[in-house]
């Protein structure tokens, strides 16, 4: 068994007062009150939000908690594909959504995650199969420079409507992309591919710093791959096995997926939360149902993760937002009795 030195990299150190900024697992002498101390982490849970105005699936989101944006997406409950396409456009205070400025183009599919802020974000790709791009300043919609390659169930990441990623995704009559394509706020490259073509992925980070995870190659898979800005890398696979999750995270280093469709045999839209810690993936907190589809809120840190929308049970179209609140940590004294 590996000591702890091998695993954490130092030794135990004593310590007159509590370390600065300890991290989770981390332990320490108290030479004050001669104990041992470590680092602990509580439960995390999601808390219920506002309200959407339109319920739909395959939603387009950016933002953080208190400031999101939520576009496009489609409905038909019951009738799939899906085919009413929606333009709709909503904002959120962290309270309530408001109706604001729609897309040009209403459609579903298209990336999900596509990074970015309430003020400046990004929206491309989707059905019907379009290499449309379009960019939010805050207040509407404009069309801007075409994706290379037209596709749908595409992901992203991306800090603002000037810099992103676009990568994976499908074109029909079943053609699995693993191209990736950056943004530099006036144009799309082609760059690096996926180590893995897949559809219905999940994804967060920046144009630099990201990470795609989960989706179809056509089977749902768990494969999870780091993006240094150059080139991806594959690194741990999820616990569950999905598809159509939603995501959150700043960079490759920390973010969390949420909810998706699970592989058969369990089969359905599940709730299922991990979070990556940028080495590997750990169960927490389930959202409050199942959902499949929903927005990904692409560049805010995981700690500002939002879901909302999707598709819940028997093909419901969510209004339903929820709030991630991360682990409360806390010293604790080790008990020897």
């Amino acid at each position: 068994m590996a000591d702890y030195k091998t695993i954490h990299g130092t030794k135990v150190r004593s310590y007159t007062t509590d370390p600065d900024n300890p991290i989770t697992g981390q332990v320490w002498y108290d030479k004050t009150n001669n104990v041992l101390q470590f680092q602990a982490a509580g439960a995390a849970s999601w808390a219920t939000g506002g309200t959407m105005n339109t319920g739909r699936r395959s939603i387009g989101g950016a933002g953080i908690q208190t400031a999101a944006l939520g576009f496009g997406g489609n409905s038909n409950p019951g009738s799939p594909p899906y085919s009413v396409h929606i333009a709709n456009t909503e904002k959120y205070n962290g309270t309530a959504w408001t109706e604001v400025a729609d897309l040009n183009t209403a459609r579903g599919y298209g990336a999900r995650g596509s990074g970015g802020t309430q003020t400046s974000a990004l929206h491309f790709g989707g059905l019907p199969t379009t290499d449309k791009t379009e960019s939010w300043n805050g207040t509407s919609w404009s069309e801007v420079a075409d994706l290379n390659t037209a596709r749908y169930n595409l992901s992203s990441a991306g800090a603002d409507n000037t810099s992103g990623l676009a990568f994976g995704g499908i074109y029909p009559p079943g053609q699995i992309q693993a191209l990736t394509e950056g943004w530099n706020g006036t144009s799309w490259t082609e760059v690096a591919d996926l180590n893995t073509a897949r559809n219905n992925l999940a994804g967060f980070g920046i144009k630099t710093s990201a990470i795609a995870t989960t989706g179809e190659d056509p089977s749902r898979v768990s494969l999870t791959e780091k993006w240094n800005g150059t080139s991806w890398a594959e690194v741990a696979n999820t616990n569950a096995v999905r598809n159509g999750a939603g995501s959150c995270g700043a960079d490759n280093t920390s973010g969390l997926i949420f909810g998706g469709h699970e592989s058969d045999p369990a089969g359905g839209n599940v709730g299922k939360t991990e979070l990556w810690n940028g080495t590997s993936w750990s169960e927490q907190a389930d959202l409050s149902g199942p959902v499949y589809f929903q927005a990904q809120t692409g560049a805010g840190t995981s700690a500002a993760a939002i879901s909302f929308g999707g598709e819940g049970s028997s093909n419901q179209m969510r209004t339903a937002t929820e709030e991630w609140i991360n682990p409360t940590l806390t010293i604790k004294t080790v008990d020897t009795d």
